[in-house]
């Protein structure tokens, strides 16, 4: 995977049309999601970082992409999404080297949109 968006993009067509054929489905994921993802005892930045080393053992790029995503807009760094991706290597062996080199690269594309973006704001301000 070496572009994070453009794996959401592949999926954003897809996703709405089984979502509009099984929308209490969707519905109820999105309800696991949400709670599963809420701020508690662990911050939602720990969550997502938590959700993006699994997805890496899952072998599964939409979810690398969208974890990626989300912890970026959660506040974590580079250093986080790295350490988190290296405790799958212990748990995953060869495929999360990987699935984890293809998760760091959809981070980072995350991350330096949204320096990028900050950035504009400070500027602009």
């Amino acid at each position: 995977m070496s572009d994070g968006k453009a794996v959401l993009d592949e999926l954003r067509v897809h996703t709405r049309e089984l979502r509009h054929a099984i929308p209490r489905v969707y519905d109820g994921y999105k309800a696991l999601h949400d709670s599963a993802l809420a701020a508690g005892a662990l911050d939602a930045r720990t969550k997502e970082l938590i959700a993006l080393a699994i997805a890496v053992s899952k072998e599964c790029d939409g979810c690398i992409a969208a974890h990626a995503h989300a912890a970026v807009q959660h506040g974590a760094s580079p250093q986080e999404a790295a350490e988190a991706i290296g405790v799958t290597f212990l748990m995953n062996g060869g495929p999360a080297t990987v699935y984890g080199a293809r998760a760091f690269a959809a981070f980072q594309e995350f991350y330096s949109q949204r320096v990028s973006q900050l950035n504009g704001l400070q500027a602009a301000g």
